[in-house]
């Protein structure tokens, strides 16, 4: 089956959640993202950059994990890298604010 080409993420959005119907998986991404923000915020603060290197590896490792044994799906990042990285601070700001549960 062909995959879909979203032209925008509008479109997308709803595939990205349908991706992330569970809530290890979802809660695994947010705690991923908030690694990503503390990891940059402390690399600014400190001056130290090295951390930054370690960006990658919070945000796609938390994610992957609970996309291979959770959500036992490939992750959209392998088809749609840059709106799977929108939809990941999307749904970081959406579960923030109370409209995904954790």
């Amino acid at each position: 089956m062909a995959e879909k080409n979203y032209q925008s993420f509008t479109d997308f959005y709803p595939f990205y959640l349908s991706q992330h119907k569970n809530k290890t998986c979802r809660r695994l991404h947010f705690i991923g993202s908030l690694f990503v923000l503390i990891l940059l915020i402390v690399s600014i603060v400190t001056q130290y950059w090295l951390y930054i290197l370690y960006v990658p590896i919070a945000g796609y490792g938390f994610a992957w994990v609970g996309h291979f044994f959770y959500e036992k799906n490939k992750p959209a990042t392998f088809s749609y890298p840059i709106y799977s990285l929108l939809g990941d601070w999307v749904m970081f700001k959406d579960i923030l604010y109370g409209k995904i549960k954790l």
